[in-house]
């Protein structure tokens, strides 16, 4: 059984990695959540269907390179993503920064769902309570149970994955046995259109948060082919299978809000199992969140924060961001996700299989099962490409961004270096001689 907490700062041991479908069915709940049902739901209100599949098929090939090299580091190391960062380029308080972009961007993703439960239940109850209010009381409700560990809900809500797949299976068997596919392909998308550039960005930003968390699972499989395994599973299931059929779904009813589509199909029981997923996305979003900023702090200043009064304020700010209208932001909100993640993940794999700055002491050190004795403080370069990156892929208006922040930042940081590392061997000659 995987438990991330686990092993939070050492190798996972070669006797207690798992099975191929162990890794690859906790992987895969990462991209098959209500927030990529979202995501399909945004791209068939706003594109062709041609241009959605485009945006999705180029997107998840991104997703899936980046996310096997890094998986694959994960596995041949043994260890996770925060601490992989660390012998990556960006030292041990760079890997916090990264833990604080990671805590921000959940934070965000806390609002959102906590929105759709807001929209849900306000429905519900027939418009009553009004948006403001019904967000502010599922959010704080839902913060609550979190800070005090209240696990009877929590354990209810693990049932939401699979009730979710039956709905949207359900969903889409009553809603497009009334259409054929060339009737969908002729729909001229209601929404505000977006570019296959736009979508693609918002595609990789949907998912690239789980491709920087999978080295956290991935430590525990066994073997390269099961991290290619798992990557091409989740692909599957997340990107085509989930985001294919809320594409057609919205398509075929003509919006993006999933509320709306779940009270038109499914009424009642619809909103129900939405409520119960958001509880569950937001469980975990919200804990991890917590988790990720009280070892930020504590790794930055050595000050140990209380974890229960940090879980309350950080409700309190995603509850508020709901109530602000955060949901109404969401193409906004995966398109920076979509442009600040890509940098990071590419500056690894460019100092993990490229550079290879520390491939010798991690080898050693994992001969012997432990970690390096030697960690870099900070690594600055990594840091100065990864906000470069972003930025370009922010303001820039060619091509493809996400594309761009990437490629930007990993080549930022991989000529620097190797000119860094070309003046020492040219003063350590000049020394000798």
């Amino acid at each position: 059984m995987i438990k991330i907490e686990d092993y939070p700062l050492s190798r996972v041991p070669q006797d207690k990695r798992v099975s191929f479908l162990s890794v690859a069915l906790v992987h895969m709940g990462m991209l098959t959540a209500l927030d990529q049902f979202m995501l399909g739901a945004v791209l068939g209100n706003s594109m062709t269907l041609g241009d959605a599949f485009t945006a999705i098929f180029i997107g998840s090939l991104i997703f899936g390179v980046v996310t096997y090299g890094l998986g694959l580091a994960g596995m041949r190391e043994g260890i996770s993503g925060s601490l992989l960062a660390r012998w990556c380029g960006f030292g041990r308080l760079g890997s916090v920064l990264i833990g604080i972009v990671v805590a921000v961007s959940l934070l965000g993703w806390f609002g959102i769902q906590n929105a759709i439960f807001a929209k849900s239940l306000d429905f519900a109850l027939g418009n009553k309570l009004g948006f403001a209010l019904a967000a502010s009381l599922s959010g704080g409700l839902l913060t609550i149970l979190v800070a005090f560990g209240f696990k009877a809900l929590r354990i209810a809500a693990r049932i939401a994955v699979p009730m979710f797949i039956m709905l949207v299976a359900y969903i889409s068997i009553i809603t497009l046995s009334g259409h054929n596919l060339p009737e969908i392909i002729q729909l001229v998308p209601p929404g505000d259109p977006l570019s296959i550039s736009a979508g693609i960005t918002i595609v990789v930003g949907g998912a690239i948060v789980a491709s920087l968390m999978t080295p956290d699972l991935t430590r525990y499989s066994k073997n390269g082919k099961h991290v290619l395994g798992v990557t091409i599973f989740t692909i599957i299931a997340g990107e085509f299978v989930v985001n294919g059929l809320a594409i057609l779904i919205a398509k075929a009813l003509g919006t993006a809000d999933v509320v709306t589509i779940m009270s038109q199909v499914a009424g009642g029981a619809g909103l129900l199992v939405v409520v119960f997923s958001t509880l569950r996305v937001n469980d975990l979003n919200l804990y991890s969140s917590s988790l990720g900023i009280v070892n930020a702090v504590e790794g930055l200043t050595g000050k140990k924060l209380k974890y229960i009064s940090t879980t309350l304020i950080i409700g309190v700010l995603g509850t508020t961001l709901s109530v602000l209208g955060i949901l109404d932001r969401f193409v906004d909100f995966l398109t920076v996700l979509g442009v600040v993640f890509p940098p990071i993940i590419g500056i690894m794999l460019v100092d993990y299989y490229l550079l290879r700055s520390h491939r010798k002491i991690l080898d050693k050190s994992r001969l012997e099962g432990k970690l390096p004795d030697q960690t870099p403080t900070i690594g600055w370069v990594a840091i100065i490409a990864s906000i470069v990156g972003s930025i370009v892929g922010l303001v820039t208006e060619w091509g493809i961004p996400t594309i761009n922040s990437l490629l930007v930042a990993s080549l930022i940081y991989w000529l620097f270096k190797l000119a860094v590392s070309r003046n020492q061997k040219s003063v350590e000659t000049e020394e000798a001689l």
